[in-house]
Parts: C-alpha cells; structure tokens; sequence
C-alpha cells in the first residue's frame, strides 16, 4: 500500500502534459430556470416540492441560474486555467412526456454551452443522467419499469446524435448506489423509496440501460470515449477484531463490488447474493452481458472512507457505519482522508485493470461566508485539494492510470437534501444576488493549474 507524502511540496510537473484538470457540475443543482423553455418537472422538482424532504425546504427551481448565466460560469473555468469541464444534460429539458420530438430550445440550449466550452478551451465531458429522472417516467413506475430503459435509450440517442460532433466523452450514469439506494432504499434522495427489493432492481434496471447505452453511443460517435462514474469508498475495519474484519468483506460487496464487478464482467458477488438473498433482482437474459459492455474509462467520485462493525441484527449486510471522533472531518462531518483516494485508486487498478481512470468527483463542504472585503477564504477547502491532489500524485506514481482530475464543484449550489446548507463549490454564490466570488480554494486551484 502506497502511503501518501503530504510532507512533499505538489507542482503541476508530477502530472503528465496531457492530463486533465477540470470542475464538475450537474444540471439539476445550479442551472435553475425550472419552468423555462418546455423544461418539465423531475423528480427532484417533485421530492423537493414535499415538506420535510429538503432540509432548509428550498428546491433547485433557482439553484444557481446556470440556464442564464453560463457564459460568466464558462468564464470562471476559463480564468482557472482548466481545460476539461464536466456538466450533465437535464433529460426533462428534452422530451416532456406527450411529444414524441424532443424539445428545440433544450437542444438549443446544451449546444449553446458545449459550444461555449469549446470557445474557451475546456473539453466538455458529459453526464448523460445525474439522478434528475422526470416526474412523468417516475409515474409509469420510474426505473423499476424496465420502459424506462428504453426511454433512456431514446434520450441518450438523441443527445449524443445532437452533440456528438462536439462532445466525445461520455458518461451514462453518475453515482449509480445514489440513484438506486438513496433514492429508494434509505429514502434520503427522490423519489424518497424505502424498500431494499425495490432498490436493488432500479439499481439492475440502471445497470443494464448503461451497458445498452455504450454501444450506442459509439454507434452514433465513432470516436466518443465512454465510461460511467462510481461512488467507492475504501471500507475500514472500526477495530482490530476479526468480527470487524469480516463486516468490512460483507459491507464491501454492496458498497462497491455490486458495480464493479458486474461492470468488470464478474457478475454481482456471490457473497452478496446470499446476503440479500430473495431480495436480489431478477436478471432477464443477456442482462449482464449487457451490462458488461467495455468501457474506455471509469469514473471515480471520492469523497471519504467509510468505517464498519460488525452489526448481527442489520439486515442485510450485519455491518453498522460508525464515526469514530478522532478524524479530521469536513462541515459535512465526512472524514478527511487523502490516503483513502490512493488506497482506493490503487485497488480499482489492481483488481479492475481496463481502461483510464478519472477522479471525476472530489471535494469538501465547509461553513463559508465572505469576510468583511467580500473575500472568502477558505483555507480549510484549500488544503483538502492541495492533499488530495498529493494523493492522487502517489496513486499515479505507484501505478494507477488516472489520467484527470475534476473538483467538485464550480459553484456552491443546491446540495440535494441537504439544500443550499452545504457548500463545496470554488466559487461563492450568494444566492439572493446570483453575485458569484471566486474562493481562495478556486484562485489556488487555477494558480496550480496554470503553474503560476
């Protein structure tokens, strides 16, 4: 195991002249402008909408104003020297339900910001879903219908059709275990579902509609790169005990193998199977071969490990996540912990080795607020990137092809449940005013990258 030197000054040198340094975003939480030109509602809109769902009950129906403000956000990438920017597509700005041609002005729109992107240097890496499913799908049955995959399909079809000449990098799916889980095995996230059977077949209804969509998009861009991004957090044992030690092996099957490994070819673990047992999802044939399909990258979102005992009485994996006190921690109350990217870096290439890896998300949330010049110094969010910059240095360094990094986020904006309480963007957004303040992390960020 590789061990992170965070003694060692990082310099844009320890990277390759061709890596990519980037910001990601996603539609539902900055662009705003919900009622715009055909958008029609998610299922956020309609989870957001419902009182106790939402923290602060605010919704994303202002968000950030991206949808009329992109040029000055396009702009903010562009002083930061970056050359690579991910952003996802709003599906129910493309088809509403009842017409069965999409919608002209959402086309319009995403033409206009890759084009703006290509203006300004920065290469456009697109999310095709960002877990902004619409409201009229969710009402035939959501992504437990398997009609949804099709509908999918006929989306992902049109989008890479319309941009495909201007965007070659492509990701199906962001953060798969949020779709399925947290949106309807915790209830944490919309639809707000509280039924594990219910979960595991979105999750394998989602699964499949990605394997399905790489060939076509291929199809459609002969020279696109395709991948899909993972939530994966390194497991740790809270004890030395062998009970703790087999909890972290049963919570690791679900957290993280239950995409790896079928994405991989392996189908979904054995281990897992028995745990959940009836509960797992029924496969049609040619399923996980579907599912299978090669990918040119895969995608890691990052943000902190998780810490497991073990827990008989937790169905299904008789594993409980504890927060031990002694770890440094964001305003989240997620663990710091820039040895858990190499750690988990380095496992992805050693046990999945196919294709690049990207860290396509990684950041930190903290209590920011403008000091009395305006300027916001966050020098707590400073430093988690300067360390998991390091971290992903010595990844690269002891072997694992990561050929990109992009932080999360441009912006401070609507933190899906959490509503605008959280903050992890590089730039300040005041919300009443839309008044945008590039933070001291943002302003390192781009002195970094341009090697000032």
């Amino acid at each position: 195991m590789t061990s992170t030197d965070l003694t060692k000054p990082i310099r844009r040198s320890d990277f390759a002249d061709g890596f990519l340094w980037g910001v990601s975003t996603s539609a539902y939480q900055i662009e705003g402008a919900a009622d715009v030109d055909g958008r029609v509602p998610s299922i956020w809109d309609t989870f957001s909408a419902t009182p106790g769902k939402v923290r602060d009950g605010s919704t994303g129906a202002a968000a950030c104003d991206h949808y009329h403000r992109w040029e000055e956000d396009l702009d903010l990438a562009r002083e930061m020297g970056l050359n690579s920017y991910r952003f996802s597509i709003a599906w129910t700005r493309i088809f509403n339900g009842v017409d069965e041609r999409p919608n002209a002005a959402g086309l319009a729109f995403y033409s206009r910001l890759v084009d703006g992107m290509l203006a300004r240097g920065l290469q456009p890496w697109c999310t095709l879903y960002h877990w902004d499913l619409p409201q009229y799908l969710q009402d035939r049955g959501g992504w437990e219908n398997r009609a949804t995959i099709d509908a999918y399909l006929r989306y992902v079809d049109v989008m890479t059709r319309h941009l495909g000449g201007r965007v070659k990098h492509w990701i199906t799916h962001n953060e798969p275990w949020c779709t399925a889980m947290h949106g309807n095995w915790d209830g944490m996230h919309a639809p707000g579902n509280k039924s594990l059977p219910l979960a595991l077949r979105v999750c394998h209804n989602v699964l499949v509609s990605h394997g399905l969509a790489v060939p076509l998009i291929r199809a459609n861009v002969p020279d696109a790169k395709v991948g899909i991004a993972l939530s994966l957090h390194p497991i740790k044992a809270a004890s030395d005990s062998a009970a703790d030690r087999e909890a972290v092996v049963r919570h690791d099957v679900l957290r993280n193998r239950w995409f790896l490994d079928p994405l991989f070819g392996r189908g979904y673990p054995e281990l897992a199977l028995r745990l959940v047992g009836d509960d797992a999802p029924a496969a049609m044939e040619g399923d996980m071969d579907a599912i299978a399909a090669r990918c040119d990258f895969l995608g890691v979102n990052y943000y902190f490990p998780e810490v497991v005992v073990d827990a008989p009485e937790q169905y299904p994996l008789r594993t409980a996540i504890v927060h031990p006190q002694d770890r440094e921690r964001t305003g989240f109350g997620w663990e710091v912990s820039p040895q858990g990217l190499v750690d988990l870096l380095a496992r992805v290439a050693r046990e999945y080795p196919a294709g690049d890896l990207y860290v396509t998300e990684n950041g930190s949330s903290y209590d920011d607020h403008p000091d009395a010049d305006g300027a916001v110094n966050d020098t707590a969010r400073r430093d988690y990137l300067i360390r998991h910059l390091a971290a992903t240095r010595d990844a690269i360094a002891a072997g694992a092809p990561v050929k990109g990094y992009f932080a999360w986020s441009l912006l401070d904006n609507f933190e899906w449940a959490e509503g605008y309480l959280r903050r992890f963007g590089l730039t300040y957004v005041d919300y009443p005013t839309q008044r945008r303040t590039v933070k001291q992390s943002g302003r390192w960020y781009g002195a970094f990258v341009r090697g000032d």
